[in-house]
């Protein structure tokens, strides 16, 4: 009987020193937090919604905090598409090849969803805004804020040309 137990032992002690070994060669586990997907609007593409810049922003943000990989963050950004949104994703070819990445994903919804207002048309809304009835003085700043920020300069812009003396 105590041969027999000694042999189990002996066993047991092989697979514990075996695990140990594979613990410490393998790389560690870990684990994705994809609770953080409620913090990601979703996103229909409107004038009303969130920009995409953010929805990209919020994505990339919770997939840090959450250590997701680029298909997560691939995945979930589909997930929360509504309207047309949704609708481009489904029927956009580049979106569905082998090897799209998630930077052809943002890339593909840039140009689709991009800015196309001129200057003139975000000086105009700004010089027109005014406060809602039922929204704060913060908010209306922020809205200000970000009329203001579409007609800055940005460090890509073109330089304007010279203007005669």
């Amino acid at each position: 009987m105590t041969d027999r137990l000694q042999t189990e032992l002996a066993e047991i002690k092989m697979e514990l020193q075996r695990l140990r070994e594979s613990m410490s060669h393998g790389t560690p586990t870990l684990h994705k937090d994809l609770s953080l997907v409620t913090l990601i609007p979703k996103w229909s593409g409107s004038d009303s919604a969130v920009t995409l810049e953010e929805f990209l922003s919020r994505v990339e943000s919770a997939a840090r905090i959450g250590r997701w990989q680029d298909a997560d963050k691939w995945e979930i950004a589909v997930l929360k598409l509504t309207d047309s949104a949704k609708l481009f994703y489904l029927g956009c070819s580049e979106l569905h090849e082998e090897g799209a990445t998630w930077q052809t994903f943002k890339n593909a919804f840039r140009r689709r969803y991009e800015d196309v207002h001129t200057d003139q048309y975000h000086f105009t809304k700004l010089r027109n805004a005014r406060q809602a009835r039922r929204e704060s003085s913060e908010e209306f700043a922020d809205r200000c804020k970000a009329l203001a920020q579409k007609i800055v300069c940005k460090s890509d812009d073109p330089p304007s040309p010279a203007r005669p003396p």
